[in-house]
């Protein structure tokens, strides 16, 4: 696998790790049980992304996929208390999360354009997950 093969599943990597850490943040936030119920299902979807990641890595590097480091989690888990401190509501939640999400769309279709001769299976995976999150997106602005 090429090199930038694996920058680019570094990338997703670390875009679902950031999806599952920032659902993490804001767990304890949500009253509303069918709000709580639609963050666990998206939370599955980027952990599976995350795990077939993990697949397709020990299949061609001895390495481990790169996550985001100690301080981008705490700068999430400081900026989602922050932003909630005062409004908790669905509304700005689903805020907060198509931010983030937006953020994964663009740099997963910017992977997708500039990378036309990776691999099927990075292709497949990066485009699935750009799809996931555009369907998150969708998801979430029922809640805004």
């Amino acid at each position: 696998m090429e090199n930038n093969e694996l920058n680019i599943l570094d990338e997703v990597n670390k875009g679902a790790t950031m999806g599952m850490d920032a659902i993490d943040c804001i767990r304890d936030k949500v009253e509303d049980s069918r709000f709580m119920q639609v963050l666990n299902t998206e939370y599955n979807k980027y952990q599976n992304i995350s795990q077939r990641v993990n697949n397709l890595y020990d299949n061609y590097s001895s390495k481990e996929p790169h996550e985001p480091n100690t301080m981008e989690k705490m700068m999430t888990w400081y900026g989602v208390q922050m932003k909630t401190m005062n409004d908790h509501s669905n509304s700005k939640i689903s805020e907060l999360l198509l931010k983030g999400t937006n953020m994964g769309i663009i740099e997963g279709r910017r992977l997708l354009n500039h990378n036309p001769n990776i691999s099927e299976n990075v292709h497949s995976l990066l485009d699935e997950f750009v799809s996931m999150q555009e369907n998150s997106a969708q998801i979430l602005k029922d809640y805004l």
